[in-house]
């Protein structure tokens, strides 16, 4: 072997360190979910926020008009005193925290999206009786209709049932919130909906079994 084999292997083992070296710093920006979490934006009012704020708001707003829709659903019903309390707490809770992320996104020079409850998209009452719900309707509007025609006696636990399975997501998207988000008042309403909507869970599984 040549006298210049061992600075040879030194000179690949420097550069197979270097490589690495850079490898791992490329990597560094990435978080566990894939990285554009990670993407910070600072809006003209100030507020520091990230691509999960964005997401979080943008995803919650038409979830939380949903929830709106099954609690408009309730009026003029026959309800247990129990269950009419239920939804208001919901309803008292969940239309100003609509505004509020409706505020951040248009403070941040995002778009507000449309959702089931906007006059464009939300014609309860129909006369062909279609639900009418538009692009902004996550729920099946299928579920919907057959809960609107529900009798006394179904309506309130078939009511029920389809809150606690869209709670639940909600909840997903709080936990999410709270693992990538970066604004704090985004931060603080996704623990407040993990909180609440996990109490009221617990009340309308014990509600069910009444």
């Amino acid at each position: 072997m040549s006298a210049r084999t061992p600075a040879r292997r030194a000179t690949a083992a420097a550069l197979f360190l270097t490589l690495t070296t850079a490898g791992l710093a490329g990597c560094g920006g990435d978080d566990a979910s894939g990285g554009t979490p990670a993407a910070e934006h600072t809006a003209a009012n100030g507020d520091v926020h990230n691509d999960a704020d964005i997401g979080f708001a943008t995803e919650m707003i038409p979830h939380h008009a949903d929830a709106l829709v099954m609690v408009d659903m309730t009026q003029g019903r026959d309800l247990s005193p129990e269950f009419a309390r239920l939804t208001e707490d919901i309803r008292d809770a969940q239309a100003p925290e609509i505004e509020m992320m409706a505020d951040w996104l248009t403070d941040w020079g995002e778009e507000v999206p449309e959702t089931s409850r906007d006059h464009v998209n939300s014609h309860m009452g129909a006369d062909d009786g279609d639900m009418g719900m538009g692009d902004g309707m996550e729920m099946d509007p299928d579920d919907l209709a057959e809960l609107r025609d529900s009798g006394a006696g179904m309506f309130e636990s078939m009511w029920m049932r389809m809150m606690i399975e869209h709670h639940e997501g909600a909840i997903e998207m709080a936990e999410t919130e709270q693992a990538d988000g970066l604004f704090p008042d985004a931060i603080a309403l996704a623990e407040s909906i993990e909180s609440s909507q996990t109490a009221e869970i617990e009340l309308m599984e014990e509600l069910i079994d009444r």
